[in-house]
């Protein structure tokens, strides 16, 4: 009785081969089978389907009209398979594939393009798609899979996620360069809250850390302006608009834009950065090597 269920890849590749080859016995020596093993196999196949596909003599052979019709679909088969095993082969010798990461602006934009270079030199074949989104974009890019791997603050404790430190970013002001309180060392978080306040659009995790270190310190969280980007803060700050707090992270962006970066002095504001990945789901071959750099590059900086 018939059962297309116990056709094997093997079968067919027996089937292939002897029509190909034209021959049982150099067929046998193309695929690695002793020839009764060969004839065990496309007997067993013939079985399987239901009927000849081959009519034999001592000597010769010819395909049955079932045959003809069967065997381009079989190669095609066969070059699928040959070619979806040698793609996977691929991606875990890291010779191909493709990694989304997700990262917040002041990482992306300052520490990551460097990293992503050594992995880049390490791996060429490997493409790398990033997002630069806020915080809590990250963390809901990998929560739904559209990134494999996140950067970003310590989202906090989640059952789903798993955050990796990799160090601590201390909190700065920033000022107009021409700002009188631009000459001091450091600044009392009570000084900068004199001036006119510029800060992240809500919701953002950075906003939400300055305000409650505010609301510790008793000073009003009042902001006068607001932006979707430290960058733009950065600008509207060293256009004098006013005064902001930003992760050290984006201290080199500030100095770039014309801003000035201080201390804050008695007033600690720092969070963790890590790398943030889905619990119960495996990182593929590419993203766990992208970890490993960002690891090897930035546990460092923690010490």
């Amino acid at each position: 009785m018939a059962n297309i269920n116990n056709v094997t890849f093997k079968q067919v590749r027996a089937f292939v081969a002897v029509v190909r080859s034209r021959s049982f016995a150099e067929a046998a020596a193309q695929i690695h089978l002793s020839q009764p093993a060969l004839s065990i196999a496309i007997k067993n196949l013939e079985e399987a389907v239901g009927g000849q596909l081959l009519t034999r003599t001592t000597r010769a052979f010819a395909l049955t009209p079932e045959g003809e019709s069967f065997y381009p679909t079989a190669q095609r088969l066969l070059n699928q398979w040959d070619t979806a095993l040698q793609d996977l082969n691929n991606r875990f010798a890291l010779r191909t594939g493709n990694i989304t990461i997700a990262s917040m602006p002041s990482f992306a934009s300052n520490l990551l393009p460097s990293a992503l270079m050594q992995f880049k030199t390490q791996h060429p074949k490997v493409k790398v798609a990033l997002h630069d989104v806020i915080a809590e974009e990250v963390v809901r890019m990998v929560r739904t899979g559209q990134a494999e791997v996140g950067v970003s603050f310590d989202p906090g404790i989640h059952d789903d996620l798993v955050f990796t430190p990799l160090f601590n970013d201390h909190f700065m002001a920033v000022l107009p360069q021409e700002h009188p309180l631009a000459a001091q060392s450091s600044i009392e978080l009570k000084q900068l809250m004199q001036h006119d306040l510029i800060t992240l659009q809500a919701p953002s995790q950075v906003r939400q850390l300055i305000s409650d270190m505010l609301t510790r310190e008793q000073l009003e969280f009042n902001p006068a302006m607001e932006a979707h980007h430290l960058v733009t803060i950065g600008r509207m700050v060293a256009n004098g608009l006013g005064v902001s707090i930003v992760p050290a992270l984006c201290e080199q962006q500030m100095q770039e834009v014309g801003a000035v970066c201080r201390p804050l002095s008695h007033t600690v504001l720092s969070q963790h950065v890590g790398i943030i990945t889905r619990r119960r789901y495996p990182l593929s071959v590419a993203a766990q090597a992208l970890e490993s750099v960002l690891l090897d590059n930035y546990l460092q900086t923690a010490q």
